[in-house]
């Protein structure tokens, strides 16, 4: 069976019929992003970083567990799952292309906690380079702030354990398509300027 194609070779010659086409086909194509997401992080557990004693799909794996086992929304525990999802493509840059992945559906604080997570992550590492560990500081007066030092502190620097039993891929699943197939910038979803903070666990 052939598919339909638009009549334009260039976008500008494209008609209101081509439009509506692309339109009813992207939906089908948007409905499998959580199949997209699943896929690159079992990926992960394939291609990844050297040097680490775990693949960056079991510290995804890790980081999604302690948010889970702390009592973190499904927003966090997706936030945590996800942070080094980009890792793939934009290895220099992982930290805003996950949280670009995520940002349409989940509230602000978490999208901006993974975007910026990898400047706060200096804190554990920039002086054996000799950069500057407090870099993060130029965000001291961000909302986002705390939420971000405590996601690192608790969901991603301890995260590196060959040892951690952690929940497998299997059990966040539902949680990736639950997140997945919401309404992308919904105003109910993404709370912008609240925060809610990271669980108390003492």
């Amino acid at each position: 069976m052939v598919s339909k194609k638009v009549k334009f070779t260039e976008m500008k010659d494209g008609d209101k019929e081509d439009y509506l086409l692309l339109r009813e086909l992207e939906k089908s194509y948007i409905s499998m992003t959580s199949d997209r997401i699943i896929e690159e992080l079992k990926r992960q557990g394939t291609i990844s970083l050297e040097g680490y004693q775990i693949t960056r799909l079991e510290h995804g794996l890790q980081s999604g567990t302690r948010a889970f086992r702390d009592g973190a929304d499904i927003d966090w525990i997706i936030g945590a799952l996800l942070h080094d999802i980009g890792d793939g493509l934009a290895p220099q840059n992982h930290d805003r292309m996950s949280a670009e992945v995520i940002r349409p559906f989940v509230r602000e604080e978490v999208s901006w906690v993974v975007e910026h997570h990898g400047i706060f992550q200096m804190i554990y590492y920039a002086h054996h380079y000799g950069w500057d560990k407090n870099a993060r500081d130029e965000f001291k007066d961000n909302i986002y702030f705390k939420s971000c030092s405590d996601f690192c502190e608790r969901w991603d620097q301890s995260c590196f354990d060959p040892d951690y039993n952690y929940e497998p891929i299997e059990f966040f699943e539902p949680m990736i398509r639950e997140v997945f197939k919401r309404k992308a910038y919904d105003p109910k979803n993404i709370k912008s300027k609240q925060v809610f903070g990271l669980p108390n666990t003492k």
